[in-house]
């Protein structure tokens, strides 16, 4: 199969709502200092533009998102860890993710981040899918709001971990398959 992308965002639409989201940011942390918490892979894009379109200080930890099935008591679960776990108590936190989906995910880190008391602790996501949340989180801060789409680029990576380098947000859609013989000489 072979796929094709459709511009859903384009570099300029997405430069503006980071740069939008910088202004807003700044403006609810005046005079303090935001402890941005990345959440590595699919975020990192996003995460770099907005930290610079932040104008109060900002330190910036990273940490590694990890989803495992795992068997207790003859059941399948499926469990969420995170780590490394930043020393945020008493720290305004900002929490940076790249898709809000179902929420379960982001439901998990933020609770595992009000653990360690921080003062305040808020949501921004590069794409809120908000008609397909399971779990009732809301990003406080979002850069582009989407349908049930795939998405790929800007730090989101399709399948074999490719697109995630383009300048835009894009759609994966599926072309058919070809039939006879060019097919099979395409192969």
């Amino acid at each position: 199969m072979k796929s094709r992308l459709e511009v859903v965002y384009s570099p300029g639409q997405l430069a503006r709502r980071v740069a939008s989201l910088g202004r807003s940011i700044s403006r609810d942390y005046a005079g303090r200092t935001v402890d941005v918490v990345v959440v590595l892979e699919n975020a990192f894009v996003f995460a770099a533009d907005l930290v610079r379109q932040i104008s109060c200080p900002v330190v910036c930890h990273f940490v590694r998102l990890e989803i495992r099935d795992v068997k207790l008591d003859g059941q399948r679960r499926r469990e969420v860890f995170f780590s490394p776990q930043p020393p945020l108590k008493g720290r305004d936190v900002l929490l940076v993710g790249g898709v809000l989906h179902s929420g379960v995910t982001q439901d998990f880190l933020l609770k595992r981040v009000l653990e360690s008391r921080p003062r305040s602790l808020r949501l921004a996501v590069l794409v809120d899918k908000a008609e397909d949340r399971k779990v009732d989180v809301k990003a406080d801060y979002f850069a582009c709001e989407v349908a049930s789409k795939y998405l790929v680029g800007y730090g989101l990576s399709g399948r074999r971990r490719w697109y995630c380098n383009l300048p835009y947000l894009g759609a994966v859609r599926t072309a058919g398959r070809r039939t006879g013989r060019r097919a099979r000489r395409a192969r």
